[in-house]
């Protein structure tokens, strides 16, 4: 089973709207590399779900339940979409800034190909992504809960 992550602006697409719509294409990705990424992807492989420019933080997980088909919004045919289905809500998001200050996540496509909405994660960083959501945050003032 490959990770994968797909990134969205919460207010065009949030991670509350896809666990209220449970399975959906994910569609609109007109980048190349992004889109070889969907062609990647295999039923069963988990996907986090990152809400960008606003709130920049892995918020859930998603699982491919359809590999990639023409996507219907492409007149063009060149482009593909893939279905996922929300999962699992995070413990707590995990933010850019987190990931950024892990030495264990420097070689992310993230940060290296910031304007990718679909990259993939290899398993290594997949657990420490989890671990870090699971522990308390370190991004609160002291005195602080988080």
């Amino acid at each position: 089973m490959a990770h994968w992550l797909v990134k969205s602006e919460p207010s065009c697409w949030s991670w509350d709207d896809h666990v209220r719509k449970g399975t959906e294409p994910w569609d609109g990705v007109r980048n190349h590399q992004a889109a070889k990424y969907l062609r990647a992807m295999e039923k069963g492989d988990r996907v986090f779900f990152y809400h960008s420019v606003t709130q920049k933080s892995i918020v859930g997980v998603l699982e491919v339940v359809r590999t990639a088909y023409p996507d219907p919004s492409d007149p063009s045919g060149r482009f593909v979409s893939v279905d996922l289905k929300a999962r699992d809500a995070l413990p707590r998001p995990v933010s850019l800034a987190e990931m950024k200050a892990d030495p264990r996540l420097e070689h992310l496509a993230l940060f290296r190909q910031s304007r990718l909405s679909v990259a993939p994660i290899d398993d290594d960083a997949w657990e420490t992504i989890l671990s870090l959501a699971a522990a308390p945050s370190t991004s609160s003032p002291p005195g602080k809960a988080s």
